[in-house]
């Protein structure tokens, strides 16, 4: 069976569904290929269509040359380019341009294809949830105690269940990204993923991933943008708090 994203295709009753893979690119010429190819091969049996939309934004580096290239020579790839930078940003580009019914994005510096692989097949199961993963454990003990004050934060502040918040791979219906309307250009559209679908009381299922090394790139973590993410999510808690909506245009 084919998986050219094609959304004409047709199986049995109705139309063959599609999930559309939002992968933002940064800087990341030298290994995206590669990552891309091996999600090709771990999304073969896939009895879905699939798209991969590369998302490459504010890049220094040949990311779109390669990119492109990549388009050219996989049916199920396309490309959307931006001078700006952001993980938000990247995000929300690659979904407008989605035309799956199921949508992802995940950070394809950390996830592995067999990851990608069990948390779309754990999205076609529980149709009507939002799956994300949920990572076991940090490279590091500076990235351990970072990731326990962000998500502690998260909680208190918010109330939520979840202690990786910005754990990808997620996926969810084209449903829930209408109810959702993400607007975080930045950091914190995760956290904004999270806080809304607890807002429309939709059911988040966290699958366990187990890798913790980064597949390739640098991370842009670091001090001063892990505080600009505690600060931002005090932030969009007050704004909250004085009847601004969960989320204000404001994304630090």
């Amino acid at each position: 069976m084919s998986n050219s994203p094609n959304p004409e295709s047709k199986e049995a009753g109705g139309a063959r569904a599609m999930v559309s893979i939002v992968l933002p690119v940064h800087n990341q010429a030298g290994y995206i290929g590669d990552t891309v190819a091996k999600y090709e091969a771990a999304l073969a049996g896939l009895k879905a269509a699939h798209e991969f939309i590369l998302v490459t934004n504010a890049c220094r580096d040949h990311s779109v040359e390669v990119c492109q290239e990549l388009a050219s020579k996989f049916p199920t790839v396309r490309t959307v380019n931006t001078e700006r930078g952001g993980w938000g940003l990247a995000v929300k580009l690659g979904l407008a341009n989605a035309k799956g019914d199921m949508l992802c994005y995940t950070n394809s510096a950390r996830t592995t294809p067999e990851e990608l692989r069990l948390l779309i097949d754990s999205a076609f199961a529980n149709p009507g949830m939002a799956i994300k993963g949920h990572r076991i454990s940090r490279e590091s003990f500076t990235r351990k105690i970072g990731s326990l004050l962000y998500n502690t934060e998260c909680r208190v502040l918010f109330n939520l269940p979840a202690w990786d918040i910005n754990a990808t791979p997620k996926v969810f219906s084209r449903e829930i990204y209408d109810l959702l309307r993400l607007r975080s250009d930045g950091d914190l559209i995760d956290l904004e993923f999270y806080v809304k679908c607890m807002k429309h009381d939709l059911l988040v299922l966290e699958v366990p991933v187990y890798s913790v090394v980064r597949h390739g790139g640098k991370s842009t973590t670091n001090f001063k943008s892990a505080w600009r993410m505690y600060l931002g999510a005090f932030h969009l808690w007050r704004d909250s708090k004085d009847g601004l909506g969960v989320f204000s245009p404001r994304d630090p």
